[in-house]
């Protein structure tokens, strides 16, 4: 709904004495059910006004009313403040956070009329902010927001994991999460939202209830010592009571199935298991704990996530939904004597979205959807095919679908600041998507908060430094459709006050980061692996990652809806060779495109004088359209020198990888110069620092997060690629092949199964006449279990075996997405899915079975001892058990020869091939 502004003359209602008076503020509660917001709303604006508490008084037949007098209420049928606002305009407040600001004329007090507590909040932080009160004309402006839900999300999480825990495990404790105890810095953050007119505050957890909530039949499941837990009690209350009175929702997150640690360990539980079976016991300690919430605290919704900590599609996580979350929620709702129902928001996030909703709409009507927007990224205002088809299908449902701009990985951890960039994007949202909500990341170092990854002589917060971000989004949530020309003049307007800089200046800062706003998501959409937070997308790519991203993991979705139409480097390089017609967006024509924008930006800077106000921070944002300059130089050289590389892959010509030289070499040179400006100014790249960070490199135990450990490796690649191209050179095309051979490792089944030697014409399933039909030479030999396939596809897969040295697992999973293969291991979903180092294909391309699609194997890792491999739904097979200090190294078996990946060019880096 757009804001108006209309003139209309209105004779004031006799019941009010006109004499004169000091400035007062008049209120009617007539119709207010949210005493606390209406309060914080009179006292708010009083205090703006300087009007003292003994001025602020109720309205009263025979009151008299003076020109700078204020009144506020609601809109209701027998409102008093109602009655001295045309009926018209009454009847443009439609939208429960609307409102109307109206004076009859210069003599007439100011009136502001919401439609809820809400609006009338909204209305009087616009005469705040717009200094309306001093207009002493007639007024007559609404406003509404287009979109119904407007948050921001907060994480209770760390850079790395707990001893002894899993991903998303953290107890809300004063140790693990200062911040969380801080009031000032609550209402500071509250206060941003407030003034950005988000009205939705996101805690994300693993699971929060045991640090919350205490439950009478599970009181050891408690994860807090009572100390601990009578100050989340207090702060929890604080900050929910805090957020209401600004027209705030708290919406706790949690991730399901994840069981507090001290009851996991007294029912010998994991805490985590994707392929859990749901039992009656984790069941009633869920229902109860979630029912626990809803009773404590009021004012509180939830957003549950389905998928990732249990695997997500299928009946499991309906009958989850329906038959525990629900029914907890209706509980703690009808112990507390409540009648609005709470919000629950449920993740489209490895589950299916739409199946969940339509079984649980009957059963509870206040259900919202969610949605990453373009993944763990962001990366276009464009989204397309399947990805958009799901959003779509959510916002037909007849909910409020909510976009979440998730993670920015490939953001991460530079200031981003184009409004126009998200402008577009919250266009599509609507456009595209067909969406009415948003959610809001932090717009760098997610697991870091609150601070930034600037290196400082005192932490930068998130809050302060990237507020750009926090209010252009919030600023198109509530009305996309504003002109170019508006929104140039607006955010210049608002530079030049930040920094302290001339207009002209602050024109030309914008400009540059508009430029370098295009940067960052045109390398991932064009370049990347994955949208998600498996790629740190600022620390560059390896060689091998560009020429052969199917090696990695290639999340296809990247490509295929959350990029413009155009081609991966593979498909431009091949169709290069064989000149045919290029499609939409290359790689030749981003790498050229993202120095472009970069090299504009810079020369703008060159333009730009000293700023007078904030100047350390502005010296900071300087530097870091310097970085993307030099980010965008690495890209686009390192690009075009893969794509000589590709080149003799199809033509076999020397002369195509001696051309791929120079390029490497300026791509090495830029990453110096990156190196160098990130050194002093950045203390990591990414704030995840885990063994789920996997490209360029895996960054276990917080390694390979900063540019100066990276710059190395490819001063290595470079060193490599010269040295095999002049043994290339020497010898011709004649290339060494590598021998492999692996030993079975001896283990006993300690389940009800059965050992088959690897072979051509081997049958690796007990209820098919299937047979091994290629494989390597190096499988032959090993010890395969045999499988049910029928029963795999219905109830996963659990083997028991027991071995005296640690090994590994090899499982084949088929490359095909049809449902009744079992998934690969995909961090995109899975967080778990690298606990045993399975999620990179060790061998590719490696066996065939008859009739079935090819092969990939995964390896498992596990220590000496009794042990037990759980696997998912659909069919996969065990193709035997190897000494664990084998298979360090992928590579492609090939056995379709299809021909050579190219990787050896690049060998290794100490131990890891690149």
């Amino acid at each position: 709904m757009r804001p108006c502004l209309l003139i209309i003359p209105l004779v004031f209602l006799s019941i009010f004495d006109l004499s004169a008076g000091g400035k007062n503020l008049f209120f009617s509660t007539e119709g207010v059910s949210n005493i606390e917001r209406f309060n914080y709303s009179v006292e708010r604006l009083g205090s703006f006004l300087g009007i003292d508490a003994k001025a602020r008084k109720p309205i009263k037949s025979g009151r008299s009313l003076r020109g700078d007098d204020v009144i506020l209420g609601l809109v209701t049928p027998t409102s008093k403040v109602g009655k001295m606002v045309p009926t018209a305009l009454l009847n443009t407040l439609n939208h429960k956070e609307s409102f109307l600001i109206y004076r009859k004329d210069a003599s007439s007090p100011l009136i502001i009329i919401g439609k809820e507590e809400a609006g009338l909040l909204y209305g009087c932080l616009e005469v705040i902010n717009q200094n309306r009160y001093s207009e002493r004309r007639a007024i007559s402006y609404q406003d509404a927001p287009e979109m119904v839900l407007r948050g921001t999300s907060i994480g209770l999480q760390k850079t790395e994991y707990l001893p002894g825990r899993d991903v998303y495990e953290y107890p809300y404790t004063e140790d693990l999460f200062p911040w969380f105890y801080d009031k000032d810095l609550w209402l500071k953050y509250l206060d941003m939202m407030l003034d950005n007119k988000y009205n939705t505050l996101y805690l994300w957890n693993g699971h929060p209830f045991s640090s919350l909530v205490k439950l009478k039949d599970y009181p050891y499941a408690l994860e807090v010592d009572e100390e601990t837990f009578a100050k989340n009690e207090e702060i929890f209350g604080f900050l929910t009571r805090e957020a209401n009175k600004r027209g705030i929702w708290v919406i706790q997150m949690f991730y399901n199935i994840i069981l507090p640690k001290p009851f996991a360990e007294k029912h010998n539980l994991k805490t985590q298991e994707r392929n859990r079976v749901i039992t009656p016991l984790i069941s009633d300690y869920t229902r109860k704990s979630i029912a626990a919430f809803v009773k404590k605290y009021p004012n509180v919704g939830l957003l549950v996530t389905l998928g990732e900590a249990m695997e997500g599609v299928g009946q499991d996580d309906i009958a989850w939904f329906t038959k525990t979350i629900i029914p907890g929620v209706k509980d703690g709702l009808k112990a507390s004597g409540g009648i609005i129902e709470p919000p629950i928001v449920l993740r489209a996030h490895d589950t299916d979205a739409p199946a969940v909703m339509k079984e649980s709409l009957p059963l509870y009507k206040n259900l919202y959807t969610m949605a990453k927007y373009t993944g763990e990224a962001l990366t276009t205002y464009t989204p397309r095919g399947k990805w958009a088809e799901l959003h779509r299908s959510l916002s037909a449902m007849g909910t409020v679908h909510i976009q979440n701009i998730h993670i920015l990985a490939n953001l991460e951890p530079f200031r981003y600041a184009s409004p126009d960039f998200i402008q577009k994007s919250v266009h599509a949202m609507h456009d595209v998507y067909h969406s009415n909500g948003i959610h809001i990341y932090p717009q760098a170092s997610y697991w870091d908060w609150p601070y930034s990854a600037d290196k400082a002589d005192e932490r930068l917060l998130q809050v302060d430094r990237d507020w750009v971000w926090y209010q252009a989004w919030a600023r198109y949530a509530w009305k996309v459709d504003r002109t170019k020309e508006e929104e140039q003049a607006f955010w210049s307007n608002q530079l030049k006050d930040y920094y302290g800089i001339p207009q002209q200046d602050a024109s030309n800062l914008l400009r540059a980061l508009e430029e370098i706003g295009e940067i960052s998501p045109k390398i991932l959409r064009r370049f990347g692996i994955t949208d998600g937070n498996r790629q740190t997308s600022s620390l560059g790519m390896l060689m091998t990652q560009l020429i052969n991203p199917f090696r990695y993991g290639l999340f296809t979705l990247l490509y295929e809806s959350e990029a413009p139409e155009g081609e991966m480097i593979i498909d431009y390089a091949e169709k290069e060779f064989k000149n045919e017609p290029h499609i939409g967006e290359t790689p030749m024509q981003v790498a050229n495109e993202i120095v472009g924008h970069g090299t504009k930006a810079v020369q703008l800077l060159g333009q730009i004088g000293k700023a007078s106000k904030h100047v350390d921070e502005f010296q900071r944002l300087l530097n870091d359209v310097y970085i993307h300059h030099a980010m965008a130089e690495h890209y686009s050289y390192k690009v075009k020198s893969a794509i000589q590389v590709l080149d003799y892959k199809y033509s076999g010509k020397l002369g195509s990888l001696q051309a791929a030289v120079p390029a490497l070499e300026k791509s090495v040179e830029a990453y110096r110069k990156l190196t160098n400006l990130t050194k002093d100014s950045y203390l990591y790249a990414n704030s995840m620092q885990t063994k789920q960070r996997k490209i360029p490199l895996r960054g276990v135990d917080a390694t390979f997060k900063h540019w100066t450990e990276v710059l190395p490796v490819f001063e290595i690649e470079l060193r490599n690629f010269k040295a095999a191209l002049d043994s290339l050179e020497r010898k011709g095309d004649v290339k060494e092949i590598e021998t492999r051979s692996y030993v079975s490792s001896e283990v006993v089944l300690l389940s009800d199964a059965h050992f088959t030697t690897l072979k051509k014409g081997a049958k690796l399933y007990v209820d098919q006449e299937l047979v091994v039909t290629h494989l390597p030479q190096e499988l032959e030999g090993l010890q395969a279990v045999t499988v049910n396939s029928e029963d795999q596809k219905l109830n996963g897969y659990a083997l028991k075996f027991d071995s005296k040295r640690p090994v590994k697992v090899l499982v084949g999973y088929f490359n095909s997405t049809d449902k009744v293969f079992a998934p690969k291991p995909v961090l995109e979903i899975d967080a778990s899915a690298n606990d045993y180092g399975q999620a990179e294909a060790k061998i590719r391309n490696a066996m065939r079975v008859q009739y079935m699609p090819m092969l990939d194997i995964h390896t498992y890792s596990f220590p000496a001892g009794q042990q037990e491999l759980k696997l998912p739904k659909g069919e996969a097979v065990i193709l035997g058990f190897v000494d664990d200090r084998e298979l360090l190294h992928p590579y492609n078996a090939d056995i379709d020869n299809q021909g050579d990946d190219l990787d050896d060019l690049f060998g290794y880096y100490k131990e890891t091939k690149l």
